[in-house]
């Protein structure tokens, strides 16, 4: 009997150690490698929709727990979650940033919990140094460029001797419309046949891209011979105030427009858009490696950028794959 209470003893102490040991293991794999607080601009387009399920996706497939806010197009928002971030604690905040200024303050607050940043998509303007460690995003002054330098093959193409330009730019000051203009324009400056009639802005949105079209038909009407717009939502938004007039969006008046969603290139290949430059919105993975290191310290690059690429009526367009976003 006494032998046998031995054995019960030691089996009872086995099991303890073995089940502290599975609950050890079962609450380190419950805790996350990092904490990671995001703040997205909003849901306006395919593409920051595609931007956040990646982030999301990314996220789960790293181990990182994601703490996301929604600013709905509001600095004040992205500020307060900003804010929410550092009063919880996590270990890196990124955003995307709405507009370049104005974040001098809530940035400063970060620096001083000690908690590092990363810019996503977008960068910032700021007279204080080292508020941020690094930025993930599209070159957005190349994709001005690309776009800039389809027109002038596509002018030689058909031997234009004068091009007017309309542009619908995205949101006033935000980075991707201070730099996507700037390519534009610079590459353009040179060639003595184009002519930027006006630029206006859209703010990224399918709705204002079709009222800016509208403005710009009654103002200008037949000559317009390009439009450059600087999102897929706006181009989108224009093409049906084209289709009300006499005119062929893609024949009578060259549609040139940005990110590359799934919608831009089923257009593309109807030959209503003639140029997208893709402005890619999977950044997840680059975000949550970046994350991880400043985690523990180790150094990082401060500009991240992806390989992006242009689809054209240069090109077989039926080859172009499913996009995703």
């Amino acid at each position: 009997m006494y032998i046998v209470k031995r054995l019960r003893l030691f089996a009872l102490l086995v099991a303890a150690v073995l089940l502290t040991g599975c609950t050890k293991a079962a609450e380190e794999a419950n805790d996350p490698e990092l904490l990671l607080g995001f703040s997205q601009v909003g849901s306006e387009s395919a593409w920051r929709i595609g931007n956040t399920k990646d982030i999301e996706n990314s996220a789960a497939q790293y181990g990182v727990s994601l703490m996301f806010e929604n600013a709905n197009q509001s600095q004040e928002n992205q500020i307060a979650a900003i804010r929410r971030f550092i009063a919880y604690k996590v270990d890196v905040i990124a955003f995307s940033p709405i507009v370049e200024d104005g974040w001098d303050n809530v940035l400063m607050e970060a620096k001083e919990a000690g908690i590092p940043v990363v810019l996503v998509d977008r960068t910032i303007e700021t007279e204080k140094e080292d508020l941020t460690a690094c930025l993930i995003g599209a070159d957005f002054y190349n994709e001005g460029v690309m776009a800039a330098e389809y027109l002038i093959r596509k002018a030689d193409s058909l031997g234009l001797d004068h091009v007017n330009i309309v542009e619908i730019t995205g949101t006033e000051n935000s980075t991707p419309m201070l730099q996507r203009q700037a390519g534009f324009a610079d590459t353009i400056a040179d060639d003595e046949r184009m002519h930027i009639l006006e630029s206006i802005d859209g703010d990224f949105l399918k709705s204002r891209g079709a009222e800016c079209m509208r403005y710009l038909l009654e103002t200008y009407g037949d000559d317009i011979d390009v439009v450059y717009s600087h999102n897929d939502e706006m181009t989108l938004g224009a093409l049906p105030e084209i289709e009300k007039t006499d005119m062929i969006p893609g024949r009578d008046i060259i549609i040139i427009s940005i990110d590359g969603g799934q919608e831009a290139i089923d257009v593309l290949k109807e030959g209503k858009i003639n140029c997208v430059v893709e402005c890619t919105p999977n950044l997840g993975s680059e975000l949550m490696e970046t994350a991880l290191k400043l985690k523990e310290g180790e150094p990082v690059d401060a500009v991240i950028h992806p390989t992006e690429q242009v689809f054209s009526d240069e090109m077989d367009v039926s080859t172009i794959g499913p996009r995703g976003y």
